[in-house]
């Protein structure tokens, strides 16, 4: 039996729903459109499913989907926490569960009505109730309430030890939405961003405005892991798992880790730098795109430097030399990302990193794509994953 998961697992498929603002059906049925696409990506049967992953926070219990697709016996199912910090995790509990022989076939979903139900941004104005308003209370009274005021407090820090300004978070929103203008499925499909209208928006929390936050989406996404043997088979290029891992440091919270030594950096990102680097004995020059989880702007930038690809305080620099653009060192988020395709939490940078893998995304670089570096959620618990070729 393998004791470390490089190259024992591959994404054979991905699925997707439409993504719209108001998708007028159950998110059950968003989540059972998902797993069904996943699996006709792979060219497999939904009754070979035998294990199912999601997030704490979807609606749709695994049983659930399972019966609305005509799934198997199911030998693994698992739910990871943390809103966008579970999406790499959810492939790293598929992995394992495939690494270990705990199950052959498993799917990883989000399903949400992210705008037209629950909408994340509310934050704890709305009705989450969990141990975390132990620290979430100290805040309350400030009105700190929803993700936008707690990122806001640490990009406002960091841009001010580092020099970094408005024009850079402008210029990872304007990059993102310049992917977008290439994907049909995306939000800002055909809506250009100039850093004029960039600069004139209102701030929400300073100093991130409209263009700095990520979208609200009705929409679902799934991931159909299987061995990396079996995914040589099937229908479409595997990526293979190279590493993958979860991550979470010392004076943890929930996006408002206040309480630690310093602001200005993000330690679970690079405690998931290390470990997923290690696993696939591979390093930062080896990363040929990459998807960074982008609910804010300010967070991409931060993950650069968690990641390896600059010195702490150096992020801004390659924001400002377009490394993150189509011909860019590091093209970051070629699908137009949370901020201009979709809010599905996380999962559809993971479907975007596959597809960069495949050679068949609408932003695919003019080079080639060896190794795609993901990650989770910012400020949460969080993780990463290296997809690379078989």
């Amino acid at each position: 039996m393998p004791v470390a998961l490089k190259n024992e697992a591959a994404v054979a498929g991905i699925g997707m729903t439409d993504f719209s603002k108001a998708s007028g059906v159950s998110e059950l049925s968003l989540a059972a459109q998902c797993v069904v696409a996943a699996c006709d990506d792979a060219g497999l049967q939904t009754s070979e499913i035998d294990g199912l992953v999601s997030y704490t926070l979807d609606s749709s219990d695994e049983i659930e989907v399972a019966r609305a697709v005509g799934a198997g016996d199911l030998s693994f199912f698992s739910k990871v926490n943390y809103g966008g910090g579970a999406a790499v995790g959810t492939i790293a509990q598929a992995a394992m569960a495939v690494a270990t022989g705990q199950a052959s076939t498993v799917v990883c979903y989000r399903a949400m009505n992210g705008r037209s139900g629950k909408r994340m941004g509310q934050g704890i104005s709305g009705d989450i109730i969990t141990s975390d308003l132990v620290h979430w209370s100290w805040y309350m009274t400030y009105g700190m309430l929803i993700p936008g005021s707690w990122i806001a407090i640490i990009a406002n820090k960091y841009m001010h030890r580092y020099g970094v300004t408005r024009e850079d978070l402008g210029r990872v929103a304007i990059s993102q939405r310049n992917h977008a203008l290439r994907n049909p499925r995306a939000w800002g499909y055909g809506k250009a961003l100039t850093m004029e209208q960039y600069l004139a928006s209102e701030p929400i929390a300073f100093p991130l405005c409209l263009y700095d936050f990520c979208q609200e989406t009705d929409g679902g996404v799934a991931i159909l892991v299987t061995s990396a043997e079996r995914a040589r088979d099937l229908r479409c290029k595997p990526a293979v798992i190279r590493g993958v891992t979860q991550a979470a440091t010392g004076g943890q919270e929930q996006m408002t880790s206040f309480y630690r030594d310093e602001l200005e950096s993000l330690p679970e990102m690079e405690m998931a730098a290390r470990r997923v680097y290690a696993q696939a004995g591979l390093g930062p020059d080896d990363i040929d795109a990459a998807c960074l989880y982008d609910a804010f702007t300010s967070e991409v930038i931060m993950q650069l430097e968690s990641f390896g690809f600059c010195d702490r305080g150096e992020g801004k620099e390659l924001v400002r030399e377009g490394a993150l653009d189509i011909g860019g060192r590091l093209p970051n988020n070629t699908h137009g990302g949370l901020i201009s395709e979709a809010y599905v939490h996380g999962m559809n940078n993971i479907a975007e990193g596959v597809r960069l893998i495949r050679g068949d995304s609408t932003g695919q670089p003019d080079k080639n794509v060896e190794h795609v570096l993901v990650s989770s959620g910012v400020g949460v618990p969080t993780g990463a994953i290296i997809l690379g070729k078989d």
